[in-house]
């Protein structure tokens, strides 16, 4: 496996939780002795003081489930609850709650499913998840970042960076599944599951949460596919599936049918891939789409492209007489082939892209007119809190333009507000420079060149 491809330093293991019992670090080491063994005795690992621990990181202010149950009410009694919810979960009398259906946007015109699971549903799901980590972080491969302790979309986008940087890249593969979270196959779950774990009370939990079904306006509708997103269980459900219809697959096939370079990476259900030879590109394409079939999944036709990249594409799609070379959009920000100023060598460009920025910019101004009556201060802070987070997400070398543009966006749109606040409001873009060099935070680049983070 390529260091490229692992992003090796990028996803460096955080401290123990100090959650973890001496038995979960002891179930840890099991697993990475012994990458064949299955476990039979795990729900023990299960105890009042990881309920507490489980209970204690969710978080308090999500809305509530189909119980109706928040995080402060449970609290209520705490201590009596977990022990009683302890003793369910033992006997077996334990009974999961469907997930209370809501949708939120997703781009311009779609909107995301997403399942709100009930209260105790949540802190057993998170107490088993992190008795399933202690197998599977020893089995997940490098190239795998989405959803993971220790690794970050940061650490992804930093393996893709230097993958592309120092392998022979000239083609990228960008990958789209379709409606994965929707599509995975509830026996296909169960059997991968199965493969490391032999305890039958673990297996019927997440048979339980599977199969709970979901409720819509009150109507209960039963579920016999996909795995809720939102749920605390889904993305460790999504991991183990994908690692054995991908991720293992991917590395054989690599190790046996590329002619050149490959490189890989994934986070959750976004897979880009990039390849030194064409034809290499073209027939793992059409594997792939073969593979997933396979599993109940499928390849988004309108969005999997492959689009000639890297160092030689600008050159040789000129001689071609063809344009400048396509982008590719991942975790968020829009990569580009491009050329440095100073030797015209090539360089690897990343900006925000572009539907994110106005995805952003809508959820502002939209909040900005709602609330376009409240103390000036107040708005002020929002923003403030609003813009960091951005910066800290997309505040990467070589971005700082977009950074720029956003921040300029949101000061007209927070003048815009301003000025429907009354017919007679005098606030103009003199003033609005004043308001935002007083609230809204400077561009900063929060985030290292990747070969500077990987170095250390």
């Amino acid at each position: 496996m390529s260091a490229i491809d692992a992003g090796r330093g990028a996803g460096k293991k955080g401290k123990e939780a100090k959650h973890l019992s001496s038995g979960l670090r002891r179930l840890r080491e099991a697993a990475r002795r012994d990458k064949s063994v299955q476990f039979t005795a795990l729900l023990h690992h299960i105890t009042v003081n990881l309920l507490r621990a489980s209970y204690r990181k969710l978080n308090p202010k999500a809305a509530p489930g189909v119980d109706g149950v928040t995080w402060a009410q449970y609290g209520e009694g705490l201590e009596e609850r977990l022990t009683d919810l302890h003793g369910r979960v033992h006997r077996g009398s334990y009974r999961a709650k469907p997930s209370k259906r809501i949708y939120i946007p997703k781009g311009e015109q779609e909107m995301r499913p997403l399942g709100m699971a009930a209260l105790e549903d949540k802190i057993v799901q998170q107490a088993t998840v992190w008795v399933l980590e202690q197998i599977y972080e020893e089995d997940f491969l490098n190239f795998s970042y989405g959803f993971r302790p220790g690794r970050s979309p940061h650490n992804a986008l930093d393996a893709l960076y230097m993958g592309i940087k120092v392998k022979k890249v000239n083609w990228i593969l960008d990958a789209d599944i379709r409606k994965f979270f929707d599509t995975v196959q509830f026996n296909w779950i169960e059997r991968f599951v199965e493969h490391r774990v032999a305890d039958r009370r673990i297996l019927r939990l997440v048979k339980k949460w599977l199969r709970a079904g979901v409720s819509k306006e009150g109507e209960w509708s039963q579920t016999r596919e996909g795995t809720p997103q939102g749920a605390v269980v889904s993305p460790i459900i999504a991991n183990i599936y994908l690692h054995y219809v991908l991720d293992m697959w991917v590395r054989q096939w690599r190790r046996k049918h590329a002619r050149g370079d490959m490189i890989v990476v994934r986070y959750a259900d976004d897979v880009v891939l990039g390849f030194q030879h064409e034809d290499d590109a073209r027939r793992f394409w059409m594997e792939l789409d073969k593979r997933l079939g396979r599993f109940g999944l499928s390849l988004n036709k309108e969005k999997t492209r492959l689009i000639e990249f890297g160092r030689y594409a600008a050159e040789r799609r000129a001689e071609r007489g063809e344009g400048k070379p396509e982008t590719f959009d991942f975790l968020g920000f829009t990569h580009i082939s491009g050329k440095s100023r100073k030797n015209g060598r090539f360089i690897l460009m990343r900006k925000t892209a572009r539907k994110r920025l106005h995805a952003k910019m809508k959820e502002i101004r939209r909040t900005l007119l709602r609330c376009r009556h409240r103390p000036i201060n107040e708005q002020g802070k929002w923003l403030r809190l609003v813009l960091q987070g951005y910066f800290n997400y997309y505040g990467i070398p070589g971005n700082g333009p977009a950074l720029k543009a956003i921040r300029s966006d949101v000061g007209r749109a927070w003048l815009k507000a301003l000025r429907r606040r009354g017919q007679h409001d005098k606030a103009n873009w003199e003033f609005m420079k004043e308001l935002m060099a007083q609230w809204l935070p400077p561009i900063h680049i929060v985030h290292p060149y990747p070969d500077e983070r990987l170095a250390v």
